[in-house]
């Protein structure tokens, strides 16, 4: 423990908190990393907001930066890109979070050598915070992701994370908004990173502070993406998928023309049999899409996994 504390001193960290109208919380989250990271530099990402929550989070010793594109995603994008640290911890400003498990989250990352680590949400009796809906649309999305693209992760969704930097300077951070998260989660099995997750209470807002998630939009967003990463990095799956389905498609409109053609030889329902043979040459279409992409996908995740591992891990840095 002694040499994790000493590995974790010798390590730049950063605590990033992308912020949206956090006024009444965000100077109590600085406050508790203090305590609990003396270690760290506090950095606050605005999201243009139209509360004091930059004036407070400068005042309470924290670098704020301004991010005038709207979203979570933006955010992150510029955290990931200006900041210069071994090891970022990010969360959210909104109090909702543990803080004082950080240093086990970034001890774990030091002393396992990982790419990440998650802080897995558990009720801590609050509800109106987490609500049933959340819980079940975060179950249903990370089931999805686990039997699409593997992994073992319990709370996809989660925003409490910690990274080395070769996680974050080797992500490409194409989302615009809450469904970040699961561009994170897709980015580390991708590239097969080694990962890890500790269970973490969360709690409620203050008061007078309001959530920004929409339950339905923006997890019909986050599905959204889910699909958009299953084509993108499992090409020849997708479209197999989708010419299986063509070909069913038209085989099933051909089977009644077949005995009436083997009687006659005639096909009297010629629109009938030029939909199937459309239908079955969009399905060798999509076949050949997928092989192709795939090939290209390929290629693709070489390049990532090469400047990935151009970035000296955190077990290098003591």
């Amino acid at each position: 423990m002694q040499m994790q504390q000493t590995r974790l001193a010798d390590s730049r960290i950063a605590v990033i908190l992308p912020c949206y109208n956090e006024e009444k919380a965000i100077a109590r989250v600085i406050d508790d990393f203090r305590k609990s990271l003396p270690e760290a530099v506090i950095y606050v990402f605005d999201n243009n907001s139209t509360d004091r929550t930059a004036e407070v989070a400068r005042a309470a010793g924290a670098s704020v930066a301004q991010v005038a594109q709207k979203g979570k995603g933006n955010v992150v994008r510029r955290m990931f890109a200006d900041v210069e640290a071994d090891i970022y911890l990010m969360t959210d400003g909104d109090c909702t979070y543990d803080v004082s498990v950080a240093r086990q989250l970034a001890e774990k990352l030091l002393a396992e050598n990982l790419d990440m680590v998650v802080g897995c949400r558990v009720d801590a009796g609050e509800s109106a915070n987490y609500r049933r809906g959340h819980r079940f649309g975060n179950r249903l999305l990370t089931g999805s992701v686990r039997r699409i693209f593997g992994g073992e992760f319990s709370d996809m969704l989660s925003g409490y994370r910690v990274f080395s930097r070769r996680f974050v300077k080797s992500f490409p951070a194409l989302a615009s908004g809450f469904e970040i998260e699961t561009e994170l989660t897709v980015h580390a099995l991708e590239l097969r990173m080694p990962c890890g997750e500790v269970d973490t209470v969360y709690g409620a807002r203050p008061e007078e502070s309001e959530s920004k998630l929409s339950t339905y939009r923006d997890g019909f967003r986050i599905l959204k993406t889910i699909m958009r990463l299953y084509r993108v990095e499992r090409p020849l799956q997708f479209f197999s998928t989708l010419s299986l389905f063509l070909a069913l498609v038209a085989i099933g409109f051909a089977i009644p023309l077949l005995p009436e053609y083997l009687a006659t030889g005639l096909v009297p329902r010629l629109p009938t049999a030029i939909l199937s043979t459309g239908l079955m040459l969009a399905a060798l279409l999509a076949f050949g899409c997928g092989l192709l992409l795939d090939n290209v996908t390929r290629g693709r995740q070489e390049l990532r996994r090469i400047a990935y591992l151009s970035i000296p891990g955190v077990a290098h840095r003591s």
